[in-house]
């Protein structure tokens, strides 16, 4: 496996855990948008995404990162791999704080936007790549997986409720970073495979239409 990626799995857990206990870190490092905004704290940008709320938010994206990250790395390389997922966590704030400059309020934590990216930059080279999801016993080819996990994040930005937790801004444009990546370095692989790539972006060319046309949010 790349020193790289248990590098960053491996400081990724640390600081989580440190802060786990450690309020006042965890509060100097999470993505708010009042404290980016007004006090131009932009470490906050990619800080965030080396904390996590509980121990199965962290566990969660370490096992998908441990999973799909050595993908990547084979596709891209170790520098590659450091592009996709940090482009992918600090595209994926940008997202979250262009959608929410108005709501000084707002915050959010978590790696899961670079891990969409590596994940859906996998996805890109491997349309049909089985995941499996929770208890289905049978793999989802990649391409279904990614369709349903954009028509998702999608339904629920467009649609939020209160106490939802989850970042799907920041989830969609970090996975939307992963995808764009693996097109433009591998434009012969994304050819091959337009079909898939196709089908699964449609959800996201809805949110381009109702967050920038729209105005949706």
């Amino acid at each position: 496996m790349s020193l790289v990626l248990i590098i960053i799995i491996a400081a990724t857990a640390l600081i989580s855990f440190i802060a786990f206990s450690n309020q006042p870190l965890f509060e100097k490092y999470k993505f708010n948008v009042g404290a980016i905004t007004n006090n131009r704290e932009y470490i906050r940008l990619i800080s965030a995404g080396f904390l996590h709320g509980d121990m199965m938010h962290l566990l969660f994206n370490m096992m998908t990162l441990y999973f799909f990250g050595p993908i990547v790395v084979q596709a891209f390389g170790q520098i590659g791999f450091l592009i996709v997922y940090f482009g992918s966590i600090l595209l994926g704030n940008l997202f979250s704080l262009y959608l929410y400059k108005a709501q000084p309020w707002y915050s959010a934590i978590g790696a899961s936007g670079g891990v969409s990216g590596i994940l859906f930059a996998s996805i890109a080279m491997i349309p049909d790549l089985g995941i499996y999801f929770f208890f289905i016993p049978i793999p989802i080819p990649g391409y279904i997986f990614g369709f349903l996990y954009f028509a998702y994040s999608v339904y629920m930005m467009l649609n939020p409720r209160p106490h939802d937790n989850i970042g799907h801004a920041a989830h969609l444009g970090g996975a939307a970073f992963g995808l764009v990546y693996a097109v433009g370095l591998l434009p012969e692989v994304a050819l091959s495979n337009i079909r898939f790539l196709g089908i699964m972006s449609l959800p996201l060319l809805y949110m381009a239409y109702m967050v920038f046309v729209r105005k949706a949010i």
